[in-house]
């Protein structure tokens, strides 16, 4: 059973940084990819940033790039979001989230890590960046 745990975030001023971690279990990285998206009340799901190992496609939404890190432990299984000079729009809840790679091409991974398209995800994890 593919279960996903996000911990992390909280408040912050903004200028200022957090960290989300997402503890994995119950597949292999190798046969995934994972990563985060957020969504804010009243708005769209919106795809973070997310990394399949296999190849090592990574993907960053253009709001945060140069700004968020995505990076894995894979002796822990887990995966995290290191993001830096937060800004009040990037308050959200942030969800961990994964789906097989499986005949997934990499371009259509990009694709879909942008559109938030996922097949398993956590509960989520609330962020809070106060002006």
């Amino acid at each position: 059973e593919v279960q996903l745990v996000e911990s992390g975030g909280g408040l912050v001023q903004a200028g200022g940084s957090l960290r989300v971690s997402c503890a994995a279990s119950g597949f292999n990285f190798d046969d995934y990819y994972i990563g985060w998206y957020r969504q804010a009340p009243g708005k769209e799901r919106e795809g973070v940033s997310c990394f399949s190992r296999s190849d090592g496609t990574t993907f960053y939404a253009d709001s945060v790039k140069g700004r968020f890190t995505i990076f894995s432990d894979s002796e822990r299984n887990t995966v995290s979001l290191l993001m830096n000079n937060l800004k009040p729009e990037d308050k959200a809840v942030y969800y961990c989230a994964a789906e097989r790679r499986h005949g997934i091409s990499s371009w259509s991974v990009l694709w879909r890590c942008g559109a938030a398209k996922y097949e398993y995800y956590g509960q989520g994890t609330q962020v809070t960046v106060s002006s």
